[in-house]
């Protein structure tokens, strides 16, 4: 179990579970339920968790379960501390210790299963006749919420006569859309404000108890760290349920200090990010049998029309926020502010466009962007805003607002998703699909994704990234318009932080950008060189610097080279693979390239979060076709070389990042999941998830643990 810090009133829940648990020791209670849930599954594994449920009227005080697979073995958990190997022993955290009468707390696991999932019986003291088996989903208990801040809630009072707790009403907790925090019918039912008496998100309680609102999360967890805090919130809650303390105002005002550390309501808030993305547009191939040539809108969630897995957001969002995310780069296309937009309506199967299993469908894609900000924010998850294309039939190639034919892979070999027959700026060729797009349209997209917070009602949106990888500017060019970005957003937000991007060494119309030595090439929005000469004029405490950088899985360079092969001294891409050349990553050399690009900014106390980074983990094997063919000659594994040498930069420079990305559907890159598809075994079965890439979450609980590779 990696335990890792909580967003604003998830830090202060915890501590109160803590606190509650510290505060009151004793025999467990002797009649809770113990389930075995398995909530996903697939043929090599299955995730799982273990509900207990006090069926009892006393409060239990810690718990510890057991049980035992035949064949199966547990290979990750989260929320609770496992032990042993057939059997398995797992006891409470601290902050999830306490069950008060008639509440479940839940925690998780990934099991390895070898085609057959089993559903054992568990076991343990605190378990009334020992325990219960089920292939029925998980979280659907009526307290339970296996993030660690909600397993971790405490009843404060009551309104309208039912129970209410840190995240609004707790039993029930959902009989309609206006009862508060949980889960109803297998869906998310949660509503603002959670208790009307209180504007605030996590509502105070009202009602027929009088309540009194005590001083903010963050000063509360600022003033002591651990022990004090903990016994003076099961001080507090122990004296009187009519003096609960809420979460008050959390709000969403994010700001740099000066330390360049990231702030949320004036506490430092840690960047534990991954991307997750689909709104942007995902491209159909020309001979598809449903939407050709298409574009279509949607989140990619593992759960396709073809193949029901069960996944849902929230499920996701349970795993990763256990595993230690707290934040989610989400990208978008300005389509996917247009709730009309043909590419972001319709099930395909009924003439739409898009293939998510109905269970899990959206209306629209702007619906779904909505949606998915409101439920991040119930999860306690902060997002940025990525306006991450012109147009989403264009998508990451764009490089400029108003980008035109031909793109950087017109020639490229074996592929095909080349979108030469789409243009976001005017083009003399009736045959092209013009989607215009240009400063003024930017501008109004901006401040309409900064209106957001306040139309949503969330404190969630962190910062929004002005346009991806602008590689086809200059840094003069690419200045002006982040400072004018700066502008509009600031007039509707003053709360967001506005992150800007690198730019490339060069532009398509073969103008060079200076980025220092010749020696490294700049990814496609690494390129901050120029701002050591003309800095930004946005202030340094709304400012976040956000370089993207990747390694040989997305594109082979020249520094990548083997000194001990001349002949390819200089050379990069697919004629470096052609040319039979080999790849060593040499951190000396690298970092120097990476030191000039960006990491200088970093030492002036500028905020910085690496905007995407990650690979192929067993690359070129794992790979698309053409670069397993093209790269057959290169031992597996030469990417993860890379992200390890990058994430030990980031460590000595202390520099933040969101790893691209969570799902796995990108094809370059591959994601913190593994996916059932492989483009040459298994062509059926993509847009299906199993578990984590482990080797990747290992690479990011090392950044986040400040811990460098031995």
């Amino acid at each position: 179990m990696i335990s890792k810090k909580l967003k604003g009133n998830g830090i202060y829940a915890a501590m109160l579970g803590l606190g509650l648990a510290a505060a009151g020791q004793g025999a467990a209670a002797q009649s809770a339920n113990c389930e075995y849930v398995v909530s996903n599954e697939w043929g090599s594994g299955a995730t799982a968790a273990i509900r207990i449920t006090n069926n009892s009227n006393t409060t239990i005080n810690g718990w510890d379960v057991s049980w035992s697979y035949n064949d199966n073995q547990v290979t990750n958990s989260w929320n609770a501390q496992v032990s042993g190997s057939n059997p398995y022993t797992a006891t409470d955290m601290g902050w999830n210790g306490t069950i008060q009468p008639g509440q479940s707390i839940e925690f998780g696991m990934q099991v390895s299963a070898n085609g057959n999932v089993e559903t054992p019986t568990v076991t343990g003291d605190v378990c009334s006749g020992g325990g219960t088996s089920s292939s029925a989903p998980a979280s659907s208990s009526s307290s339970s919420v296996s993030s660690a801040a909600s397993s971790a809630v405490s009843s404060t009072g009551t309104e309208d006569g039912q129970q209410c707790n840190w995240y609004g009403t707790l039993t029930p907790l959902c009989e309609d859309t206006n009862s508060g925090w949980g889960y109803e019918n297998g869906q998310s039912c949660v509503s603002r404000p959670t208790c009307s008496s209180q504007p605030a998100p996590y509502g105070i309680v009202g009602g027929s108890q009088s309540s009194s609102q005590q001083s903010s999360v963050a000063s509360s967890v600022a003033s002591s760290v651990a022990s004090s805090v903990a016994s003076s919130v099961a001080s507090s809650v122990g004296s009187s349920a009519s003096s609960a303390s809420s979460a008050g105002d959390t709000g969403g005002t994010f700001r740099v200090n000066e330390a360049g550390s990231i702030t949320q309501n004036g506490e430092p808030y840690p960047v534990q990010c991954s991307a997750w993305f689909g709104l942007e547009g995902q491209h159909e191939p020309k001979d598809a049998e449903n939407n050709p040539d298409g574009a279509p809108m949607e989140l990619y969630v593992g759960n396709m029309w073809w193949v029901d897995s069960g996944r849902t957001i929230q499920q996701t969002m349970d795993e990763i926020t256990a595993q230690g995310i707290n934040t989610i780069r989400l990208p978008i296309a300005p389509q996917t502010l247009d709730p009309n937009d043909p590419q972001g309506i319709g099930y395909v199967r009924e003439g739409g466009v898009l293939k998510n299993h109905p269970s899990v469908q959206q209306d629209n894609a702007r619906q779904a962007l909505e949606d998915f900000i409101v439920q991040a924010d119930e999860n306690g998850i902060n997002v940025i805003i990525d306006i991450h294309s012109c147009s989403n039939y264009v998508g990451w190639r764009a490089g400029r607002l108003g980008a035109t034919p031909p793109y950087a892979d017109a020639e490229r070999e074996n592929y095909d998703f080349k979108r030469e027959g789409y243009s976001c700026g005017p083009v003399d060729d009736p045959d092209v699909q013009v989607d215009l797009y240009n400063e003024e349209l930017w501008l109004e997209d901006l401040r309409e994704i900064a209106g957001l917070s306040e139309d949503l009602g969330v404190d969630n949106i962190m910062a929004i990234d002005i346009f991806n990888e602008p590689w086809d500017y200059t840094w003069a060019e690419w200045k002006d318009l982040s400072e004018k970005a700066y502008q509009a957003i600031n007039e509707v937000n003053t709360d967001v932080l506005i992150m800007v991007e690198g730019i490339s060494g060069g532009t398509s119309a073969g103008e060079e950008v200076p980025h220092g030595s010749e020696e490294t090439n700049p990814n496609w929005g690494e390129n901050l060189y120029p701002f050591a000469d003309a800095p930004l004029d946005i202030p340094k405490e709304r400012l976040i610097l956000s370089p993207h950088t990747y390694g040989p899985s997305v594109f082979v360079q020249k520094q990548f080279m083997d000194p001990a092969q001349p002949e390819c001294e200089g050379m990069e891409g697919d004629a470096a693979g052609e040319a039979d050349c080999n790849i060593v990553i040499d951190p000396q050399r690298i970092e120097a390239g990476w030191e000039e690009h960006f990491g200088y900014l970093r030492d002036q106390g500028y905020a910085m979060i690496i905007g995407e980074f990650g690979g192929h983990a067993n690359w070129p094997a794992d790979a698309p076709p053409r670069h397993r063919t093209l790269w057959d000659h290169v031992d597996a594994g030469i990417d993860m070389e890379w992200q390890n040498a990058l994430v030990d930069y980031m460590i000595e420079k202390d520099i933040e990042g969101c790893y691209w990305s969570t799902n796995p559907e990108s094809e370059d890159t591959g994601g913190l999941y593994e996916h059932a598809y492989d483009p040459v075994s298994n062509t059926d079965e993509w847009g299906t998830w199993e578990g984590f890439e482990q080797e990747k979450w290992n690479l990011l609980i090392r950044l986040w643990d400040n811990t460098p590779e031995e």
